[in-house]
């Protein structure tokens, strides 16, 4: 099992910055992938950015604007979060990817909330 804490949410005015971390703790040898999804309500929950191996994918509407990184030594992943928008709202989940399983792990999610 792996358990996934995030941290670093809160309310920030639009163009600011907030940096989210995500610590991994319990079986984590096998995560091969973490990542962040986000959730509105009424909304599925969307992809926002992931690492593996060291290289990153975002979905296009943070591209440039945020940026993931990946803390090994502290299992930790980080995402860094600038130039925030009204429309960056949500809560903010943990994602991890265990080649051992089909399905991730989920943390329990962080509240983002950009006043314009």
């Amino acid at each position: 099992q792996v358990q996934l804490v995030e941290s670093g949410g809160g309310l920030v005015q639009a163009g600011g910055s907030l940096r989210l971390s995500c610590a991994a703790s319990g079986s984590t040898s096998s995560i091969n992938a973490l990542g962040w999804y986000r959730q509105t309500p009424g909304k599925a929950r969307e992809f926002v950015a992931s690492i593996r191996s060291g290289s990153p994918t975002y979905a296009d509407s943070v591209k440039g604007r945020f940026t993931i990184s990946r803390d090994n030594a502290k299992n930790t992943v980080y995402l860094q979060m600038n130039s925030l928008k009204p429309e960056d709202t949500a809560v903010y989940y943990c994602v991890a990817w265990d080649r051992l399983r089909i399905n991730p792990y989920w943390g329990q999610g962080t509240q983002v909330t950009v006043s314009s």
